[in-house]
């Protein structure tokens, strides 16, 4: 049984994903490290700086110290500094995003990528024009920063993030191929969208990034 780590900027994060490999019936014994100050930290600052890159590589060699066998980091905002700790891990290290981005890029030309904060929505742009050099495609990115609705959800209501969130995916539906979802904490809106809105795929990371590590560990 393989032993995976899991690096978090939320506590929020903790059950969602222990919710995901259970429903997966992934074999594997999953450990989690949690600092909220990582994510608090970039949005701060505005952007990922080099120390809290530095404390990102930290985490996640010590996830590699615990006996971790594989490491995701499940947060999007610090994917730079987790694609710097792939570069010095002994064990395969995940951004969580990759594996939607990958998708995405497979399965449509114009792609949309839905954030609420920009701390969020540039990395996660620049992930997928990579993927898409790295895959040999043109794409084009249509983003969308939902200002505001960050802000709303932290300040409890909820029912506005949900409602900006939704108007931008609806906006988005008619000009894209299929929508990214720059946040986990955006998946359950489109649970609420009815399904005739859903004109085009719309991705969330999670649960990608849980099948891409269940195929991992069945080829090892």
């Amino acid at each position: 049984m393989k032993k995976i780590g899991l690096v978090h900027t939320s506590a929020t994060l903790v059950p969602v994903f222990q919710q995901l490999f259970q429903e997966k019936k992934v074999q594997a014994e999953v450990f989690n490290i949690v600092d909220d100050s990582l994510i608090k930290d970039v949005i701060a600052k505005g952007r990922l700086e080099d120390k809290t890159a530095e404390r990102v590589m930290n985490y996640v060699a010590s996830a590699e110290d615990a006996g971790a066998e594989l490491i995701m980091v499940t947060c999007s905002s610090i994917g730079r500094a987790v694609e710097q700790a792939a570069q010095k891990a002994g064990v395969p290290v995940i951004r969580v995003d990759q594996p939607m981005a990958d998708r995405a890029v497979a399965e449509g030309k114009r792609i949309g990528v839905v954030a609420t904060l920009p701390t969020t929505l540039e990395p996660t742009s620049d992930l997928v024009l990579r993927r898409a050099e790295k895959a040999g495609k043109d794409v084009e990115l249509v983003s969308r920063l939902c200002e505001g609705a960050f802000e709303a959800l932290m300040g409890g209501d909820a029912a506005k993030h949900d409602q900006m969130v939704m108007q931008a995916l609806r906006e988005l539906s008619d000009q894209v191929d299929v929508i990214l979802l720059a946040q986990a904490s955006m998946a359950r809106v489109v649970d609420q969208m009815p399904a005739h809105e859903r004109k085009v795929p719309i991705f969330s990371s999670p649960g990608i990034a849980v099948d891409h590590v269940v195929a991992l560990c069945e080829q090892s």
